[in-house]
């Protein structure tokens, strides 16, 4: 099969590679749509290496290239010899990561008995960790990590289900800390700051609006006009901070009060250094977005002085449901199927060869009108 694999930093390369191997309890899924994700593009520029060895060393790209692909949906062509509930021909959606469940290993790990299988001890991520990801002509996923599709939905909004999960996670996340604001407790959330109006910042927007129905002021911040109207029509105030002050803004806008939450969804380094003017004492931060280079962490000293409940999220943990599949992924499908959260208006850009990706990475993702790329594969 054909596979793009990230061969050295800035370094994508096609290569035919074997077809992957079939275990027993896995499958085989030929790849409809990938998610193109900002993961990805801090992996491709040497910003991020999630591959660790067992002494806890970041393994080089050169020493052990990366497929990558992790929000991803397919077709299953070929089915292990003991799965019984899944056939080829049916449509899935795949948790990407491998924990206690995907490697039938009994007892699980007390993160996965806890519902926080993303930190499961034996884990392993497709297509960020070393393990291949879905940039490829096929994948074997384990079938306990299948969900299928529901009637038909195009296989470039299902792939969005993922980053979905990993937003419902990291609200599932915020809403477990000893946060002073809550949103039925004494002292009420009012007003949220969103800083970013990408892919992830619309997504926490949409929960927040429709899923939890927060009826407060929801801000969002980008320095990006249209993706800044789209955060509108999802029933944010918008805030250019190309043109605007975001404390300052942040000010007039809660009329003094600040913010109860604030999600960091951009991973701007400026976000760090805007957080103590706008954020109110003892309120809540998330850490969603990763980056934030070019800041020395002496910038985190005001921020610790507000005494807030700081929140660090990452992937879709979740528990699982009796068939042991992930419980944050049915979800997360679920919400995407019925049009509760919608996807389709921010996917601005679509591939449709394995060989569009890199020019992707260079171009597409630095232009004013990018929101969400999507590689959609001919069936």
């Amino acid at each position: 099969m054909k596979a793009l694999l990230l061969e050295d930093v800035n370094k994508l390369v096609i290569r035919d590679i074997p077809d992957p191997p079939v275990p027993p309890r896995e499958v085989l899924i030929r790849v409809h749509a990938v998610g193109v994700c900002g993961t990805d593009l801090h992996l491709y520029h040497g910003k991020g290496n999630y591959n660790f060895d067992s002494q806890g060393r970041q393994v080089p790209l050169t020493e052990h290239p990366q497929i990558l692909g992790h929000e991803f949906t397919g077709e299953i062509v070929e089915v292990g010899r003991e799965v019984r509930d899944l056939k080829p021909g049916d449509r899935v959606i795949c948790d990407q990561g491998r924990n206690c469940h995907s490697q039938n290993r009994r007892p699980v790990c007390r993160y996965c008995a806890s519902g926080d299988s993303h930190q499961c001890l034996y884990y392993g991520e497709h297509g960020i960790t070393g393990l291949p990801g879905a940039m490829a002509d096929y994948i074997a996923m384990p079938a306990v990590n299948c969900l299928r599709l529901p009637g038909n939905l195009p296989p470039e909004q299902a792939a969005l289900a993922e980053p979905l999960g990993c937003v419902l996670h990291a609200c599932v996340w915020l809403e477990r800390a000893r946060n002073r604001y809550t949103f039925e407790g004494e002292e009420r959330v009012r007003h949220i700051l969103i800083c970013g109006a990408g892919p992830a910042g619309l997504l926490f927007l949409q929960y927040l609006r429709n899923v939890r129905g927060f009826t407060g002021s929801i801000l969002i911040s980008d320095l990006r006009e249209k993706n800044l109207e789209l955060a509108r029509r999802f029933g944010a105030t918008p805030i250019n901070v190309a043109r605007q002050d975001l404390r300052a803004a942040v000010a007039e806008l809660t009329r003094g009060e600040r913010v109860q939450y604030l999600i960091d969804a951009c991973g701007g380094a400026q976000v760090l250094a805007d957080i103590p003017g706008v954020l109110s004492k003892q309120g809540t931060l998330l850490i969603y977005a990763a980056g934030h280079n070019g800041r020395d962490t002496s910038v985190i000293d005001p921020i610790l002085f507000l005494e807030p409940t700081i929140v660090a999220s990452v992937g879709a943990s979740g528990g699982f449901d009796s068939d042991g599949r992930p419980t944050t992924y049915r979800t997360a499908l679920e919400l995407v199927s019925t049009g509760r959260v919608q996807v389709l208006p921010f996917i601005t850009h679509y591939y449709h060869a394995l060989e569009q990706i890199q020019d992707a990475f260079d171009n597409d993702f630095g232009r004013e009108d990018y929101i969400k790329g999507v590689l959609r594969r001919s069936n």
